[in-house]
């Protein structure tokens, strides 16, 4: 979905670059989560605090931001070095919200210089309005879905090792650290392996 979002991004800004990040709320960080541009190994690894960089102050302000040209010297810009995007002139970030707040933040990039129309800016604003509550569904689908299998690797664990639940969770959290796994890798592994050795 977020892919698909990035693709409409980009068609209606006529973009060379759409960068979604997601707001962890646990962290309080925003997470590069989608690209336009294929960086698979910057994914999820590339994050900024509420408040830093063009990003950090879209989202602590919850409001649109469009650079014309120089978007690398502007004083809210902040430099990634693993990122192409970071030289590019023209740069539009609009928030990604929701009726509960902030969701995440679309960033759209040109190489050249680009005025960005008061429409473009009004369009891509109203998708990050309408995306956001989407982006959300999707998230809290994938954490009950964690949480599913969190519950059942905990009672495989309890049973087999005859261990309480909260010791259950501590091994499984202690091999997710050791491992530098998910918690939700961790958990499939447990059940898969619990599956092996029921025969079935």
């Amino acid at each position: 979905m977020l892919q698909e979002i990035v693709t409409l991004g980009s068609e209606i800004a006529r973009a060379d670059s759409c960068l979604i990040y997601l707001f962890d709320k646990e962290k309080k960080t925003l997470v590069l989560r989608s690209s336009k541009n294929p960086h698979p190994n910057l994914m999820q690894k590339i994050s900024m605090r509420v408040g830093e960089g063009i990003t950090g102050w879209v989202a602590q302000t919850k409001k649109p931001l469009a650079v014309s040209s120089g978007a690398y010297q502007h004083p809210h810009f902040k430099l990634f070095r693993n990122l192409p995007e970071d030289k590019f002139e023209a740069f539009l970030s609009v928030p990604i919200m929701n009726q509960s707040g902030l969701v995440g933040v679309m960033n759209l990039q040109h190489q050249k210089a680009h005025q960005h129309s008061k429409t473009e800016v009004k369009i891509l604003t109203a998708l990050g309005k309408l995306v956001g509550a989407a982006v959300e569904n999707v998230m809290l689908t994938q954490m009950l879905a964690t949480r599913k299998l969190l519950d059942r690797a905990k009672g495989i664990l309890m049973h087999t090792k005859k261990i309480s639940e909260p010791q259950a969770y501590d091994l499984i959290k202690h091999q997710s650290m050791n491992t530098r796994k998910s918690i939700k890798d961790i958990c499939e592994a447990i059940i898969v392996l619990d599956n092996l050795n029921s025969g079935i």
